[in-house]
């Protein structure tokens, strides 16, 4: 009994550190740094460059709804613990997949850093985890939109 409870709340315990951890240097990044990195050209079709990397990491594709909130705008994000140095022409989105048993999960933020024509990097998204979700949810408000 005690080790199937143990068992139970290794995960929880787990991903409570990671979300701490993932946090640690949230302190806004300097201009200095801001201005030291190539954003590249603004993407006007931000939304196709989107769908074209969700294509090979939802599970239905076809299906999946991808609505678009806020953006593209310049983000950078320092590296923190759990996280590399992100940067780019970020956009915000709120993603529902199905699962395996073809049932919708549930809108889940997601916010992706573009630079010259493709996806570099991603916060949220398809099986990113706890520490992907909170940092989305933060940079889309930074994006202004509020995630419910």
């Amino acid at each position: 009994m005690r080790r199937v409870l143990a068992q139970k709340l290794v995960f929880p315990v787990l991903a409570a550190i990671a979300v701490v951890l993932g946090g640690c240097d949230t302190s806004p990044p300097t201009k200095e740094q801001m201005d030291s990195v190539n954003y590249g050209p603004k993407p006007d079709n931000y939304q196709e460059i989107i769908r074209d990397y969700l294509r090979n990491r939802m599970t239905d594709p076809t299906t999946g709804l991808i609505d678009f909130k806020a953006g593209p705008t310049h983000m950078y994000q320092k590296a923190t613990v759990l996280r590399d140095l992100q940067f780019g022409w970020a956009v915000c989105t709120m993603v529902n997949d199905k699962n395996t048993s073809g049932a919708y999960t549930g809108f889940y933020p997601a916010v992706y850093f573009i630079r010259n024509g493709k996806v570099v990097a991603s916060n949220g998204g398809p099986g990113d985890g706890p520490v992907g979700t909170k940092f989305a949810r933060e940079q889309c408000e930074e994006l202004g939109y509020k995630v419910p």
